[in-house]
């Protein structure tokens, strides 16, 4: 009797957390392969950057080089490889397109949030190909959507979001919890000579809204409030938002404009920082909300449906309007004034099922006999 077939389908993962999805999702597949009557399969751009034993390869760069490129080979070439293959008994797109491929059962992974995206005007400049994600991803999501046996997402607003957008199952949509790091610190909020520092890590795209807290920063200066540091991590130089930025705030005196970090060193922020500032419009988790509760200490976090799921459970915590910075500075200046009236702590969400928190668990429903 032949192995069952699973094939990984992640031609468009190559950096930053979708690459770690696929790494994680690998991980677990390659022990699972040594123990299990299953041939894994893995279609990704390079081989190097989730490299394991049990699993085989097909790498190509082709489709990453232009969307009709990717186009193509989602909805055309794959059809053509799952042939090839053989019989297929799961068929899994880590990145939200549904190919068309030939298989017993099929699922994707959805980790796109821009359908949900309200942006402005100003990005058609510095970042276009953001506001085209955000007219065009839901209907790159729609196509073949119906076809899967599972659509997995990273929050159940996602979920929610998609039970409306596209008609589907609640049954058919698994919720998958990223990985929570487990760091203790309690919260201090001494208001000593340095003043209080205030954190925001993420990349220079146009939907992190950095503006936000580069202009809140700039109000609080103006009013004469001197004791505190923001620390952002752009250098001002990475591309066309980031020099606007810089542009518009690299004058104010206590917005540091600090550059990338690796993730040991973003941790040692994390931990000599008084509180992280998230002022992103749209995000399908969030992950620093996750990485900086774990060291216990005050958030101010957009009032977005993903944040407060994000932050469900979480102490310290106090939500701004994304458009308001007034309002994230009135926020700011309180804490620095060593007034914590404003924080609460988050009501933990109950999550329906289906919910996973592993990729053990994930296959478990993706393989489930029967289904």
């Amino acid at each position: 009797m032949e192995s069952k077939v699973i094939v990984i389908s992640a031609v468009n993962l190559n950096v930053g957390g979708t690459l770690t999805i696929l790494r994680d999702c690998l991980a677990y597949l390659s022990d699972f392969a040594k123990d299990n009557d299953y041939r894994i399969i893995a279609i990704v751009y390079k081989r190097e950057l989730a490299e394991f034993p049990n699993i085989e390869y097909i790498e190509t760069q082709w489709p990453k080089k232009r969307w009709i490129n990717r186009l193509w080979y989602e909805y055309v070439s794959m059809k053509k490889i799952s042939k090839e293959i053989g019989p297929v008994h799961l068929w899994l797109s880590l990145h939200d397109t549904t190919p068309n491929v030939i298989s017993q059962r099929r699922a994707v992974y959805c980790h796109n949030p821009f359908p949900f995206y309200d942006w402005r005007w100003r990005e058609l400049f510095f970042a276009p190909k953001i506001v085209l994600f955000a007219l065009f991803s839901r209907f790159i999501y729609q196509k073949n959507i119906q076809k899967n046996d599972f659509i997995i997402v990273q929050q159940q607003w996602i979920r929610e979001a998609f039970l409306r957008m596209f008609l589907l199952k609640p049954s058919d949509i698994i919720v998958a919890l990223p990985d929570k790091p487990v760091v203790h610190e309690v919260i201090n909020l001494s208001n000593d000579n340095s003043g209080l520092i205030f954190v925001y890590p993420a990349s220079p795209n146009s939907h992190k809204n950095f503006e936000c807290l580069a202009e809140a920063t700039k109000v609080l200066s103006e009013a004469g409030i001197r004791n505190f540091q923001v620390n952002i991590t752009v250098t001002g130089m990475e591309n066309a938002y980031a020099r606007w930025l810089y542009k518009q705030w690299g004058n104010v005196p206590m917005l540091n404009f600090i550059g990338f970090k690796s993730r040991q060193d973003l941790f040692q922020l994390y931990a000599a920082s008084d509180c992280l500032v998230f002022p992103s419009k749209v995000e399908t988790w969030g992950l620093p909300i996750t990485e900086f509760a774990a060291f216990d200490k005050v958030m101010l976090l957009a009032d977005l449906p993903y944040a407060h799921e994000t932050a469900s459970g979480c102490s310290h915590v106090a939500f701004f309007d994304p458009d308001k910075p007034e309002k994230l500075a009135d926020l700011m200046a309180n804490l620095i004034h060593g007034n914590v009236t404003d924080l609460d702590i988050v009501r933990s969400k109950n999550i329906p099922a289906p919910v996973v928190d592993s990729w053990k668990a994930m296959f478990d429903i993706l393989l489930e006999p029967g289904k």
